[in-house]
């Protein structure tokens, strides 16, 4: 029973000691949007299609991005769209998922 008591004490001590880290769970995702004229070699080069970010998010996240800001940024030729978001977390509806269904014969 010691033993135990002592193994507990030192990961508790050693958990203490540690640093803590920081977690971000969002994420940011960027397209180009045209603006004035753009000399064709940049048009061919770059793909200008704002609906990336939208693509980009749906793509990361299994449930619903959920964005938190959006930034326009000039950019040489043309625009910068910068989305900062994260996906909805999941939960159980416990409305459409009883548990008693499952476990009853």
């Amino acid at each position: 029973m010691r033993a135990v008591l002592a193994f507990a004490f030192v990961v508790l001590l050693s958990a203490g000691c540690s640093d803590y880290i920081p977690v971000n769970d969002d994420f940011g995702t960027s397209a180009l949007r045209p603006t004035g004229d753009i000399p064709p070699e940049f048009s061919e080069f770059n793909n200008y299609d704002p609906a990336a970010n939208t693509l980009l998010a749906d793509q990361l996240c299994a449930t619903r991005y959920l964005q938190l800001e959006e930034k326009s940024m000039p950019a040489a030729p043309g625009e910068l769209l910068a989305w900062r978001g994260r996906c909805d977390p999941y939960r159980i509806r416990p409305d459409i998922y009883s548990l008693s269904e499952h476990f009853s014969p």
